[in-house]
């Protein structure tokens, strides 16, 4: 019964967490950097350092790394936003126009590539069913529902929030194309334009016989 435990023990990774990270740390630069369609497996092994037999312990398949690559980068977003909203004025005007100001200087940046999410998603369009693709709609939800909680002083913050994604899904998109941040400061104007807008007729609504 106990005569060879230790060949199983030391054929499995002594630290597997850390290695993980390894990996996804590699498929984060590899694939934000290059597109997922352009970068292999054995390209995220060389680059954590690690063999592909170690990293296919870790993730069953490329999809499946793809999906933990935007897995990775779901929480750290949604904290980037929020911390701008939070430094972004005493008003929710200035709040909402504040993250539309951080992306702006985040795009300014030569290692800017872009939206992760929808670069992912557009590279697997015909792939509706692909695990990354739910990760990427999830993430795109999950900033909707907290733009509706941030907006909840206003008339209809659930419409609002939608308005102010599509504008935000606008200026990565059109940002990548022309690399001229003044898209992101029109849109910012735009958005804490609808914000005002929303605010006044909330208030309108509650000062009505």
């Amino acid at each position: 019964m106990y005569t060879h435990w230790w060949v199983y023990i030391a054929g499995m990774p002594r630290n597997p967490e850390p290695t993980r990270e390894k990996i996804l740390t590699a498929a984060n630069r590899l694939f934000y950097g290059e597109g997922i369609g352009r970068v292999s497996v054995d390209a995220v092994a060389e680059k954590a350092g690690v063999t592909k037999r170690t990293l296919y312990y870790h993730f069953r398949s490329k999809d499946d790394l793809i999906a933990a690559y935007l897995e990775s980068r779901d929480q750290p977003n949604l904290n980037q936003f929020a911390k701008w909203f939070a430094a972004g004025g005493d008003t929710l005007p200035e709040k909402v126009a504040a993250m539309f100001e951080g992306l702006g200087k985040a795009a300014r940046s030569p290692r800017w590539k872009g939206c992760g999410f929808l670069r992912t998603v557009a590279e697997l369009a015909n792939k509706p069913g692909h695990p990354a693709v739910k990760v990427g709609a999830a993430h795109k939800k999950k900033f909707e529902a907290w733009l509706t909680d941030a907006l909840a002083d206003t008339a209809e913050p659930a419409e609002l929030a939608r308005q102010i994604v599509l504008l935000m899904e606008g200026a990565f998109s059109t940002m990548l194309i022309h690399r001229e941040s003044d898209y992101i400061r029109v849109a910012g104007e735009t958005a804490a334009a609808l914000v005002r807008a929303r605010e006044q007729k909330g208030r309108r609504r509650s000062t009505a016989p």
